[in-house]
């Protein structure tokens, strides 16, 4: 038997948070929540609401029932410009020096 809608939900989220390059604090901030309630939700520990599942579609841009079908959907259904750019890890970059430096 497949996975039920609780795990299939949470993979799902986990899915989108990877290929979004999103964290779990940032979903909790456009979902208007703590982190650690995201955490707990990602955890089973506290379910997904319906109310829940349809501001994560809305956050991501992707129809509710994408997420209700599983990872594999969600992600797919990500919008392009919602998707990570591969290697890129936000604003990790040195400065760049500039000659002859600040005086």
């Amino acid at each position: 038997m497949g996975m039920g809608l609780e795990e299939r939900v949470r993979s799902a989220v986990a899915a989108l948070l990877h290929a979004a390059g999103e964290s779990q604090t940032g979903l909790a901030a456009a979902l208007g929540v703590s982190q650690a309630q995201v955490s707990r939700r990602q955890s089973g520990t506290a379910a997904w609401s319906l109310a829940d599942c349809d501001a994560v579609a809305a956050h991501y841009g992707i129809d509710v029932l994408d997420l209700l079908a599983g990872p594999t959907r969600a992600a797919e259904a990500l919008p392009a410009g919602r998707r990570r750019v591969p290697g890129h890890r936000g604003n990790t970059q040195r400065p760049v020096a500039v000659e002859g430096g600040a005086r």
